[in-house]
């Protein structure tokens, strides 16, 4: 007796996108305090055809939002849930790593196990 193939999520969700003819989605990663080389990073990837998402809010920026401490915190957390969220439905992964001379003592950081499934492109902008 044959059992019949059980799709994945994500293997629905591909199957889904090849219906729609949706060109490709790529997802922008990397600190924040590279917004400017994410969004330099944003304009060739749409010249190119590609739907992009990347960071909407830069958490490191002075803003309002960040007055109070405990929201400020909250909404970093849901600021990453919907990244990696992103990072699902992308179907390329561009991390934007601007090198220093001195690397940080953070770097570098396990690849987290979401994105060893995805296309990975590292760019390494001149700064």
């Amino acid at each position: 007796m044959s059992y019949p193939h059980l799709f994945t999520p994500e293997e629905k969700l591909a199957d889904a996108k090849k219906l729609l003819s949706l060109p490709r989605i790529v997802v922008i990663c990397g600190s924040t305090r590279f917004m400017t080389e994410m969004t330099e990073a944003d304009l060739r990837e749409t010249k190119a055809g590609k739907i992009v998402v990347k960071p909407g809010i830069d958490m490191k920026s002075p803003h309002e939002f960040r007055s109070d401490p405990v929201e400020a915190e909250a909404l970093k957390v849901r600021l990453d849930d919907l990244h990696r969220a992103k990072i699902r439905l992308a179907d390329e992964v561009l991390v934007v790593n601007v090198r220093l001379s001195s690397p940080s003592p953070r770097s570098p950081r396990a690849v987290p196990p979401v994105l060893r499934s995805a296309s990975t492109a590292l760019c390494h902008p001149q700064g």
